[in-house]
């Protein structure tokens, strides 16, 4: 006999065990890429490149023209096929046409048919999604975008600007669980990049995925979680903006400044000087404290400080960093073996 309450649980009751143990598990991440080769001829256009975007996550793709964004987005998305490595979108192989269905695209370089006009264009691209998206909501795509006045105008008249805007409808229409958007903003204005960049905000806020290939480094500060930098088909760096970057910086205008006072000032990280202004490198993690008691100590060693200007090393500063740095250590491995 069996004690009370401990009696074996039925088949439902297993089940519904199950399932919520399933619900309870961590989502797969929108994008997971391990050990990605590409090779055209002789030339090593992707080597080992690994990355991973989370759902809700914006993540950015920085690199020089020639690095091997475009050919990383194209083995994910299973338009050209990796050399090695392997590609997840959304929990199943990239191979899976099913996990294609959820990601939205829109490519670097398109032409759409001049005869149609974008509301057409927009239903085309329902149907070969297989999404049942109704009449209303493309509408709402397209007003999205800033293009509700256009619907019915032949995209042979539209600008590369509003064409633009009617590939980022194609890529949303079918509500996407993962968008991927290469160079997005390069033929609008400051107002659709703008938009654009609303939209992006929007669909994070919405738990979609976005990764973002974009030549416009303040675009991505703006609007990334995290960035991937990919320099000649290898990922240089990778983290968020506070590990990318290390550092801030802040601007002190000292006068009277003591031999202590100006040791002080040293000790919290390389200065640099120019007349009484003197610019001085912070670490990110300990910002709140570091500024006050920098400048009560300044003050209280006998220096006169007359403004205190906070500021940060860029995004664009560290990516030219990284890729000379590269560059550097290149010249130098190809030097060596000249040498030898």
């Amino acid at each position: 006999m069996t004690a009370a309450g401990l009696a074996p649980a039925g088949p439902e009751a297993a089940r519904a065990a199950a399932a919520q143990l399933v619900a309870d598990l961590p989502s797969a991440p929108a994008v997971w890429c391990s050990g990605l080769r590409k090779r055209y001829g002789k030339q090593q256009a992707v080597s080992g490149v690994s990355f991973s975007v989370d759902r809700g996550e914006v993540v950015g793709l920085l690199g020089p023209n020639g690095a091997g964004k475009t050919s990383v987005i194209k083995m994910l998305l299973g338009l050209v096929r990796p050399d090695a490595g392997e590609v997840m979108l959304l929990g199943a192989p990239a191979s899976d046409p099913a996990a294609r269905v959820r990601v939205g695209y829109l490519p670097e370089l398109f032409r759409y048919q001049p005869w149609l006009d974008a509301s057409e264009l927009l239903a085309l691209h329902v149907r070969l999604s297989g999404v049942d998206v109704s009449e209303h909501d493309q509408r709402e795509c397209l007003a999205l975008v800033g293009l509700a006045d256009r619907a019915g105008d032949r995209l042979g008249g539209f600008s590369k600007g509003m064409q633009q805007r009617l590939g980022l409808a194609v890529a949303l229409v079918a509500r996407p669980d993962l968008v991927v958007l290469d160079e997005p903003t390069s033929a609008l204005d400051p107002l659709g990049r703008a938009d654009v960049r609303d939209i992006v905000l929007e669909l994070k806020g919405r738990g979609v995925a976005v990764l973002l290939n974009s030549h416009l480094i303040g675009e991505v500060e703006r609007v990334c979680d995290r960035v991937v930098i990919l320099d000649r088909g290898q990922v240089a760096a990778s983290g968020t903006l506070a590990e990318l970057l290390g550092q801030r910086e802040l601007r002190l205008h000292l006068t009277d400044l003591s031999a202590q006072a100006r040791a002080r000032l040293l000790a919290t990280g390389k200065a640099d000087q120019e007349g009484d202004w003197y610019t001085v490198a912070l670490p990110v993690d300990d910002l709140g404290r570091a500024v006050p008691d920098l400048v009560a100590e300044l003050v209280t060693l006998g220096a006169r400080v007359h403004a205190v200007e906070p500021g940060r090393i860029s995004l664009e500063e560290k990516l030219l960093g990284i890729l000379r740095e590269g560059a550097a250590g290149r010249a130098a491995a190809g030097s060596e073996g000249v040498q030898r």
